[in-house]
């Protein structure tokens, strides 16, 4: 039987996060190389030094309630995304270990009836993954926009209050420092939105192997006398090597998923107060209310993935 490529499914998540310095060139990880430089350069230039021009911000408007309250909230996602990306890269060798043995001959699945029971868990991600383009997209494209919409363009408005050592109120800086806020924000919320997803995989392989291991354990009954004991020492094999896939996904997931819920707590919270003050049916109302609806779906992946393995789990204890 051909083999079976698990990691067709997230090509593309895959492919982003190389475009975004995440995921260097095959099994390789970090090393001297140019491919290391652009990391470097893209994650510091449109992730770190865009945080640090808002969070220097602060100093300047903190007595203004309405926009400390717009930065906090803008300031707690990226600072969330800062710390993903730092535990993506600390953890690059694991998580590429994590890839090469879904190649491994345990991981695959044994017949054409295995591969039909693990396709809904893919088809799934893929369906979720799409979904969760479209508030993401929506939200981006309406910070980008809103200046120019209300008309505030005009009096030189950035889409993100920040602070730069040098004056944004004349032409070109003001282009320049608009079109670097929008490449910074698009570049950041699709790098979490693909790290996001990229978790949500590993919990689904998880699962897909759990399907598996059930239905190699419905049919041990039906092996003959001599096969018998040679297919329940696989699937004990098969067992333990889920768990180990399970422990070392879940070291790497469980600080990013924890600073997750507490930082979406505390943007979410932010951007209801931020509607409150903002104009009704206006393109800044409709990109907090897609903001919070894309902080909602983050938390949901965790936990519908999560679920799902838990239930799997659960069922497989049952044989």
């Amino acid at each position: 039987m051909e083999k079976f490529d698990w990691k067709f499914t997230i090509r593309v998540n895959i492919m982003i996060l190389k475009i975004a310095g995440l995921w260097p060139k095959g099994t390789e990880i970090y090393k001297f190389n140019c491919y290391t430089l652009y990391s470097i350069f893209s994650l510091n230039v449109f992730i770190n030094i865009h945080n640090f021009f808002q969070a220097v911000n602060i100093v300047f408007v903190y007595t203004d309630l309405e926009t400390i309250a717009t930065l906090i909230f803008m300031i707690m996602t990226e600072l969330l995304s800062s710390f993903k990306v730092y535990c993506f890269v600390r953890n690059i060798a694991t998580l590429k270990k994590l890839m090469v043995k879904l190649d491994k001959k345990i991981f695959q699945p044994r017949n054409d009836q295995q591969r039909d029971l693990i396709r809904p868990n893919l088809n799934s991600w893929k369906y979720i993954y799409v979904v969760f383009w479209i508030p993401v997209i929506t939200t981006l494209v309406l910070l980008a926009i809103y200046p120019i919409m209300d008309g505030s363009v005009k009096e030189y408005r950035l889409p993100l209050s920040a602070w730069y050592p040098y004056n944004t109120k004349t032409s070109p800086s003001y282009e320049i420092t608009y079109c670097y806020q929008i490449v910074s924000v698009w570049f950041l919320a699709i790098t979490n939105l693909n790290m996001d997803m990229f978790s949500a995989a590993l919990m689904m392989y998880i699962g897909t192997q759990c399907d598996i291991l059930c239905d190699d354990l419905r049919n041990l009954s039906t092996s003959a006398d001599g096969e018998y004991a040679k297919k329940l020492l696989d699937c004990i094999q098969h067992h333990k090597t889920i768990v180990k896939f399970a422990t070392q996904s879940n070291n790497f997931f469980s600080d990013v998923a924890l600073g997750q819920f507490f930082a979406t707590t505390v943007s979410l919270a932010l951007a209801m107060f931020e509607l409150t003050l903002v104009a009704p049916f206006s393109s800044e109302c409709y990109s907090l209310l897609f903001y919070a609806f894309s902080m909602t779906v983050e938390n949901f992946l965790y936990c519908w993935f999560g679920n799902e393995v838990e239930l799997k789990v659960s069922l497989m204890i049952s044989f």
